[in-house]
């Protein structure tokens, strides 16, 4: 091999000559130098910086009404899935003493003034809304209806992604008893279908049940919603007959409710527009994909 690269020299140009002096010829990993017949050390490659992957963004959820009995659990659910929780209600801090508790950012604010809700929306991924109640009709259409069209509007205003709203199934002859609180309802679907298309989810629960903490008392509503969920199981087919139908709805447990809104608010995939009662059960016995 010598000798072919010193027959090249002999024969070549002084700039041909230079070239072929930087010319290395690699054999077996051991480089060999047209300069001298020195063997020179094996070529070195440094190793490349490892990069750690990024870490993706942490998602932060706004639970509107978290201190309530629907939002509490709401909050604990989304806790236990690892999500960063925040909560705006009328009272703020909530009085709960569960060690939960204390892993919720709680802000206090009225959702009828949209300035309550600028700082707790900052950073959020995704709302979900538990406000409502009862009173005169004007009253129930302002904080069912009034109230949540402000928080959409706010919420699709700062970018959020996705925006769950907990509302109520159809019951027949208590719609007309109860007016204000329906149509407040059904105004801030429409508004929530409108500015959150393919991010805006809707359940529609029954009577909700579970343990309710009322100051220190507990009280056991799954004594009577458990069975009646059991039972209206099979009655399905009645609630279409016309005004008392709707009456024979089944009960929901809270927990399901809390499951299926924290995993509407946090799974791309999840189908937006409207869940009935049947579909929360449904969802909550699914697994996450």
């Amino acid at each position: 091999m010598r000798t072919i690269i010193s027959r090249l020299i002999h024969h070549s140009t002084p700039s041909s000559t230079s070239r072929l002096n930087a010319l290395a010829v690699s054999i077996n990993g051991r480089a060999f130098s047209t300069d001298s017949t020195k063997i020179d050390e094996p070529f070195k490659v440094e190793e490349a910086e490892t990069v750690p992957p990024s870490t993706p963004p942490t998602e932060k959820l706004l639970v509107l009404g978290g201190n309530g009995f629907v939002g509490s659990h709401i909050c604990r659910e989304a806790l236990n899935r690892g999500l960063s929780v925040a909560s705006l209600s009328r009272s703020g801090k909530s009085s709960l003493h569960d060690s939960w508790a204390t892993n919720v950012i709680w802000y206090k604010g009225n959702l009828l003034s949209t300035e309550s809700l600028k700082e707790a929306l900052n950073g959020v991924t995704a709302v979900i809304s538990c406000v409502g109640g009862f009173g005169s009709n004007s009253y129930m259409y302002k904080i069912n209806g009034t109230a949540n069209i402000n928080a959409i509007r706010a919420a699709s205003d700062q970018g959020v992604k996705r925006f769950i709203y907990i509302s109520a199934a159809d019951f027949g002859v208590v719609n007309y008893l109860l007016q204000g609180y329906y149509e407040g309802k059904r105004a801030a679907e429409t508004e929530l279908l409108t500015k959150f298309p393919y991010g805006g989810i809707i359940l529609r629960p029954g009577f909700i049940y579970g343990t309710r903490s009322v100051g220190s008392m507990k009280i056991p509503l799954g004594i009577v919603g458990s069975p009646l969920e059991m039972v209206f199981q099979h009655t399905r087919a009645l609630t279409q007959i016309p005004l008392v139908g709707p009456l024979l709805t089944p009960p929901v447990n809270v927990t399901s409710v809390a499951k299926v809104a924290v995993r509407a608010a946090t799974d791309p995939v999840f189908p937006p527009g409207i869940i009935d009662v049947y579909g929360i059960q449904r969802y909550s016995q699914s697994k996450s994909k």
